[in-house]
């Protein structure tokens, strides 16, 4: 027989569920109240996109709702921009994330901070990889400039890929006609170049992926919190506008190549003077890493590290940000007027990052930070002394771009004091290998597992054109694919988490009698360092001294 409830147990039970519905009913309008009132102190944020990375962004906002209000907006260029103007009127919005040539299109028509979505080598690989597997000839198609390590990866892999660039739309619609008129079935590239590829019959592949989405969220977190706007809580963020405090020391540089420990030695050496570092590296090799051990080891090491990307924050806002503004110096100029980051970093060190986007005019008013030690705020004639050590990074070569005019000669000089040049990856003998197993270790909380010979060799031989911070996000996925049941670390586990490693994971599985001869040079120069010491020279390589004899038995048998 059914058991019923009883009137009584009927009328608690729907008590009960009207105050559950009022309690959602008050949550929900505190949360319009706060949203309309301004008492929601978390940034505001909106993504703009007409291409198919929309459904990306939209994917990865939730990761982000508790930290920040996010509208995800699908318009692109001049529609875009018309309706934004007209929202911003009325609305607050702190950052917009946008990429491609929307980006470009948007950054200096609308007087907000447009945060690119840059994508990096590690994107290409996973998209080339993915095209690779739909077609032997592949069209890359991005906006205005080649993705970094392109060339190389084309190299390292023999693969047919024919690179195009664009700057407008009816330009993109060109570049896919010649590019499947090549024959090239698979083409990656931006939202807009693998939508028209799609439209136009081929397949189109996403340049980004949802990491790099997630570093540009963080980034326009930071970069809220940059231009003034409430605090908001911050995890690893790969891009930061600014900084308040440094972290890392040369301790954290980690890798026993003979190159990582002069560059250990020479940053402490510098972090003793007041001169000015200009910090250079190809992307990922770890640069602000280097300015904070730089902040640290010196006499300033209690003071504020600002560090500021010169690339993160539009152009428009990047003046006023830098060296501050009066109350009333332009329009919407906020009351009692501004500090920069540039004052802000009196009594500690300002780093300048990516110091190669800075515009000209911009460049002449650092020089007389650096020269005459006091800046003069937007709307004022009155200059505020700074005392600040300034370092400034780049991954590109400003010596040529002072040669082509882009970038003042002076301010070169007066940057160009001390340098510090931070070596990729692939030229760091054995480095990779001890990064790897560092890297998994802390992805599993301090677990230990063990590396086939073969896998580590894969790794090793792989050239990394995201250098440290590529072979972390591998190492970080491979973290993902570790249970309970795993005990080491297989070529084939490897090969199943990063297919971009395909070229070094099919070396490393040669027979020895087969493998290049790239091995016994690396130990012949690695044995040269260490004086013949073996066991140091297998440090070096990250292999055992087993492993080295081995090699070199191999070698000399004809």
């Amino acid at each position: 027989m059914a058991c019923h409830p009883s009137g009584e147990g009927l009328r608690i039970e729907h008590a009960t569920f009207h105050i559950v519905s009022l309690c959602f009913i008050l949550i929900h309008m505190k949360r319009n109240t706060n949203a309309a009132d301004g008492s929601d102190d978390r940034p505001v944020i909106w993504t703009v996109s007409v291409s198919r990375l929309s459904r990306l962004l939209r994917d990865v906002t939730p990761e982000f709702d508790d930290r920040a209000r996010i509208e995800n907006i699908h318009l692109g260029f001049e529609q875009a921009v018309t309706t934004l103007r007209g929202r911003l009127r009325t609305e607050r919005c702190d950052v917009l994330i946008a990429a491609g040539s929307n980006g470009a299109y948007l950054k200096n028509r609308i007087d907000r901070p447009v945060l690119l979505v840059r994508p990096d080598g590690f994107d290409l690989m996973q998209a080339l990889s993915k095209a690779h597997r739909l077609s032997s000839q592949i069209g890359l198609l991005t906006h205005a400039t080649e993705v970094p390590a392109f060339a190389e990866f084309q190299e390292n892999f023999g693969l047919k890929i024919a690179q195009r660039a664009f700057v407008t739309a009816e330009d993109a619609r060109t570049q896919v006609r010649e590019l499947i008129a090549e024959g090239c079935k698979a083409i990656v590239g931006t939202g807009m170049a693998a939508d028209l590829a799609e439209r136009a019959g081929a397949s189109g592949i996403l340049l980004y992926s949802a990491d790099t989405v997630r570093q540009a969220f963080e980034a326009a977190l930071d970069m809220a919190t940059a231009i003034g706007r409430p605090e908001a809580p911050s995890r690893n963020s790969s891009a930061r506008s600014v900084a308040a405090q440094a972290a890392y020391s040369t301790a954290d540089l980690l890798g026993e190549s003979a190159s990582m420990r002069a560059l250990r030695d020479r940053i402490d050496r510098f972090a003793a003077s007041e001169h000015t570092v200009l910090i250079s590296g190809e992307t990922g090799t770890g640069k602000e890493l280097a300015a904070q051990a730089l902040h640290l080891g010196s006499p300033r090491r209690k003071s504020r590290f600002v560090a500021v990307n010169c690339g993160a924050i539009a152009e428009s806002l990047l003046e006023s940000e830098l060296f501050g503004y009066e109350e009333g110096a332009f329009t919407g100029a906020r009351r009692g007027g501004h500090t920069g980051l540039v004052q802000a970093a009196h009594g500690g060190t300002l780093f300048l990052d990516e110091i190669g986007e800075m515009p000209l005019n911009l460049q002449t008013r650092l020089l007389r930070v650096l020269e005459q030690r006091e800046v003069v705020k937007l709307g004022s004639s009155r200059p505020t002394p700074v005392d600040a050590r300034v370092l400034a990074a780049t991954h590109t070569d400003l010596g040529e771009m002072v040669r082509q005019g882009h970038f003042r000669q002076d301010l070169f000089y007066r940057l160009n004091v001390l340098r510090v040049e931070i070596p990729p990856l692939r030229l760091r003998a054995g480095d990779a290998t001890q990064l790897a197993r560092h890297f998994l270790d802390q992805a599993l909380s301090g677990r230990k597992l063990g590396w086939q010979v073969q896998a580590l060799d894969a790794i090793a031989h792989f050239s990394w054109p995201g250098n440290v911070r590529e072979l972390r996000n591998v190492i970080d996925r491979l973290a993902v694919y570790c249970d309970d049941q795993t005990r080491e670390i297989s070529l084939t586990l490897l090969h199943a988490v990063a297919p971009e490693l395909l070229g070094s994971l099919q070396e490393a599985a040669l027979s020895p009698e087969s493998r290049p001869s790239q091995d016994v040079r690396q130990i012949e120069a690695a044995l040269q360092r260490s004086g013949g010491d073996r066991a140091a020279a297998a440090r070096m390589l990250g292999i055992s001294r087993t492993t080295l004899w081995r090699r070199l038995r191999d070698a000399s048998r004809p």
